[in-house]
């Protein structure tokens, strides 16, 4: 079945293709007949031009020879005798002023054929061979605002590839890949150039991993050697352990739970009779980054009365780090920003020396005021949709901007003596 599949298409490519030579050839020879008959044309006008011109002239030395064999010499004489006293002007008649030099030649000089170079091209018809494999240079990738451009090149040229197929994967391991990685290869097909941009992508692992393969009509080739790329991403989670008990809190949002954390009866009632799990059991055990920081804060030590506070878990002590948050419109306050780990439970961000943030009022009357050690400056500009916050820490260096149009809000100066900590109110 596949071989006869195969049979039908090259039967099909073969008729295509005898078809455009068919259509080329009688294009070519239209403009043959066309040009020949435009010739035709014009030299039977030059023909019909002297045929006139022959007759005039005639005409002419019929009259001419009638004159001079006439017997009037008086007339003569008296013209001759004019002349001796002005002179008559004297003119060629048309006739006489047609070339007789034909307007058109049978020269087609311009319109000979020369298909040696075809003919070798179409000798040259053989199977598609497997297309080449692509190698992605390292060097032009690029990463900026959730944001990957790939490029590759191939080892020679091709003018066979029809597209190119590009996959990525998300990983927090820069080496080569392992037996069983965490994230899936996600795909994008039908790419035209030797480059791809991926945009609005959420940067929650340290690198991506791609790779890429070329396609003919027929069969797509192998794919290119992986080629990692780091994201510079911060990559942290909000740690539950420390919300204040009206927070519900998952990996990446936060939201207000009016229950303030109380267990309904029923609940109370089925944990009483679930099994533990043993101290060292998979359920029990958790792969931890090395800045990943444990929660200090369960039962008592959870942020409490009006310090309605919630930590990352990720502890930032050297380099630059930048993440962005969303919040809800309709939320009547929220504050985001960095705390020292020693923030007391009690502490409202802004509030104390521990802790820096923007913190946005809608209450009343919507503002947004840069808030530290108890002091608050307000700040005259638009309320973000989205807000950026960089964190330079080897130079003590807090900034807060406006995710979607790169406008700085607000930079704090100070001396991280500790590390701090991604906290948000």
């Amino acid at each position: 079945a596949n071989s006869t599949r195969v049979q039908g298409d090259l039967e099909s490519e073969f008729s295509s293709l005898h078809a455009v030579l068919d259509e080329l050839k009688e294009g070519m020879m239209h403009r043959i007949k066309q040009e020949r008959a435009s010739r035709t044309y014009e030299l039977q006008n030059q023909l019909s031009t002297c045929t006139k011109a022959l007759e005039s002239s005639e005409e002419l030395l019929e009259m001419a020879n009638q004159t001079l064999c006439s017997s009037e010499m008086d007339g003569f004489s008296q013209v001759h005798a004019h002349s001796e006293y002005g002179r008559f002007p004297v003119t060629m008649a048309p006739a006489f002023r047609i070339s007789l030099k034909a307007k058109a030649s049978d020269s087609m000089s311009h319109l000979m054929v020369d298909f040696t170079q075809e003919r070798e091209m179409l000798q040259a018809i053989k199977f598609l061979p497997v297309p080449a494999t692509p190698e992605i240079v390292e060097s032009e990738c690029h990463v900026c605002d959730n944001s990957v451009t790939v490029l590759w090149t191939l080892p020679e040229p091709d003018s066979k590839i029809d597209h190119y197929i590009l996959e990525y994967r998300r990983t927090n391991h820069e080496g080569p890949p392992r037996a069983r990685e965490e994230h899936p290869w996600m795909v994008v097909e039908g790419i035209k150039e030797t480059q791809y941009t991926l945009s609005g992508l959420r940067f929650d692992t340290r690198y991506l991993t791609f790779r890429v393969k070329a396609c003919n009509k027929a069969v797509a080739g192998e794919f290119s050697e992986l080629v990692t790329v780091e994201t510079s991403a911060f990559v942290f989670k909000l740690d539950s352990g420390s919300a204040h008990q009206n927070l519900k809190v998952e990996d990446l949002s936060v939201e207000w739970d009016s229950s303030g954390g109380k267990t309904p009866i029923q609940d109370i009632r089925k944990e009483k009779n679930r099994t533990s799990s043993p101290m060292h059991s998979p359920a029990r055990t958790a792969m931890m980054s090395p800045k990943r920081a444990p929660s200090a804060r369960v039962g008592r030590d959870r942020f409490t009365a009006e310090s309605y506070t919630v930590l990352g878990d990720t502890m930032i002590d050297s380099g630059q780090h930048y993440w962005e948050v969303r919040f809800d419109k309709e939320s009547k306050a929220f504050a985001a920003g960095v705390a020292l780990r020693s923030l007391g439970r009690f502490d409202q961000l802004g509030k104390s020396s521990a802790s820096w943030c923007i913190h946005l009022n809608n209450w009343l009357q919507q503002s947004l005021s840069a808030k530290h050690n108890n002091k608050a400056r307000t700040l005259d500009c638009p309320i973000p949709e989205r807000m950026g916050i960089y964190c330079n820490y080897d130079e003590g260096t807090l900034s807060f901007y406006n995710a979607k149009t790169k406008t700085l809000l607000h930079s704090f100066r100070t001396k991280f003596q500790q590390p701090v900590i991604p906290a948000f109110m």
